[in-house]
């Protein structure tokens, strides 16, 4: 058996409402609120980037895995604004963990599933026995062009899993994944904002491997929606998620715990992994989590875990994920915005 052992998250304190970038822009904020099924997001501080929020997320997996941080023996970083071309996050992470020197390392990119991408790779590392814990972490400082759909949204957090064979908190059932050379969404080298296909990025892409990774997994483990507890599915703004879920046969009570984008916004990487988070932090013992990412480009990685007594052990040995988001959060203005996310200056 492999699974989690541990898991934290991590989210900025500061916000910006959809009314303050709309005002700016001269847009309906009603309309943004209402198509987007968002009300806020988080921004991060000037000093908080990919790597500090990977950090943080880590040591609060740390805390409830309560294992000696050399006992890692991999460290895979997810994201899209890793902070560095050539310079890997995963030992930044690893030497503030203690997990160094004899870890390996890697940085992964793969648009919005990046972290979920870690996750895989971790939990077969175990499974195959080369290693005896394994951290993934998902993690962005989203990028969204001035004035641009996506500047309503891309938000930052992250979350961190150690995957392991003992004490699990949650334990592995299955995986599986489904990928086409679909281009939804992208950005070049050099470009410092991502640019995307419009609707192309709905039915064409996002539903149709999620949909896809949903029932590909489902029918491999031979579950229905209705043995499901809890649902989390990538969630690029707030309506995308709920209709998918709705869509594909699971209710509200399954996929609440884990929608966080109506006030965090697209922690890009951080998405789903996130979800997995804050629905870790409120679920049951012996229940299925069912974990479905989507990654532009396109992908989705699939995941079923089931919950166990340890699970509610360790929970309250770090900051949850709703608590983080709802509490201590500070409000502030698109100038204050800008300047901590230097838009003005780097806009094309």
């Amino acid at each position: 058996m492999v699974g989690i052992v541990g898991y934290g998250s991590h989210i900025p304190r500061y916000r910006i409402r959809v009314e303050e970038i709309a005002k700016v822009w001269g847009a309906d904020a009603p309309s943004y609120k209402k198509g987007l099924g968002l009300n806020e997001k988080s921004v991060p501080a000037p000093d908080e980037d990919c790597a500090t929020l990977a950090v943080n997320a880590s040591r609060n997996a740390l805390r409830r895995a309560n294992i000696d941080p050399k006992q890692i023996g991999a460290v895979y970083v997810g994201s899209e604004s890793h902070p560095y071309a050539v310079k890997p996050t995963g030992t930044i992470v690893s030497e503030a963990l203690g997990a160094c020197p004899f870890v390996h390392t890697a940085d992964l990119e793969f648009a919005c599933k990046a972290g979920t991408e870690g996750m895989f790779i971790a939990l077969h590392l175990v499974k195959s026995g080369v290693v005896q814990y394994a951290l993934a972490v998902g993690a962005d400082t989203s990028q969204g062009a001035p004035g641009d759909a996506l500047e309503f949204s891309a938000a930052a957090g992250a979350a961190a899993f150690i995957m392991g064979s003992k004490n699990l908190a949650a334990e592995l059932l299955d995986t599986h994944c489904y990928m086409t050379d679909t281009p939804d969404f992208w950005r070049r080298e050099h470009a410092y904002y991502p640019e995307h296909g419009g609707r192309f990025t709905g039915k064409p892409a996002y539903e149709k491997h999620l949909f896809s990774a949903t029932a590909g997994m489902l029918e491999k483990a031979k579950l229905k929606p209705e043995d499901i507890s809890y649902v989390i599915f990538h969630q690029p703004n707030g309506k995308f998620p709920v209709n998918a879920a709705q869509k594909l046969g699971f209710k509200e009570p399954q996929y609440k715990l884990g929608l966080l984008c109506p006030t965090l916004g697209n922690t890009y990487s951080g998405s789903s992994p996130m979800g997995l988070a804050a629905t870790l932090d409120a679920a049951e013992a012996d229940r299925l989590i069912l974990l479905v990412s989507y990654g532009s480009g396109a992908g989705s990685d699939a995941f079923i875990f089931r919950t166990t007594e340890k699970l509610l052990e360790i929970r309250d040995m770090a900051p949850k994920t709703r608590k983080q988001l709802d509490e201590h959060k500070q409000y502030i203005e698109y100038g204050t915005y800008a300047k901590f996310r230097r838009k003005i200056l780097r806009a094309e």
